[in-house]
C-alpha cells in the first residue's frame, strides 16, 4: 500500500487506519511512506496498529521510505525495534 498523502497526522489517521487494515487483511503488508513529509504521533500509532494486524496474519510489516520524522518519534517513544526501524549509531 502506498500512502499518497504528504501528511500522516491525527487529522487523517482514521482514514489511513481503515485503509491499512484493509490492505493487510488482503495480504498486502508492504507500506510505502515515501510521499509522507509531515507526521505526528498518530503516524507511529498507525504503524504499531498495522504491525499488530500483520503479525496476526503471521507476517511482518514491510516499511519503505520511512520519513525521518517517524523514525525520530519511534526512537523517542522507544518503539523503533517493534517497527523494525534501525536504531541510530551510538557515539
Amino acid at each position: 500500500m502506498k500512502i499518497d498523502e504528504r501528511a500522516l497526522t491525527n487529522q487523517n489517521a482514521a482514514t489511513w487506519l481503515a485503509r491499512g487494515r484493509a490492505a493487510i487483511a488482503g495480504g498486502d503488508v508492504h507500506i510505502d511512506l515515501s510521499a509522507v513529509q509531515a507526521v505526528d504521533s498518530a503516524a507511529v500509532a498507525l504503524l504499531l496498529d498495522w504491525q499488530r494486524a500483520a503479525q496476526a496474519r503471521g507476517a511482518a510489516l514491510d516499511l519503505a521510505g520511512v520519513p525521518a520524522g517517524i523514525e525520530s518519534l519511534a526512537r523517542l517513544y522507544g518503539v523503533s525495534a517493534l517497527l523494525g526501524l534501525p536504531e541510530p549509531a551510538r557515539p
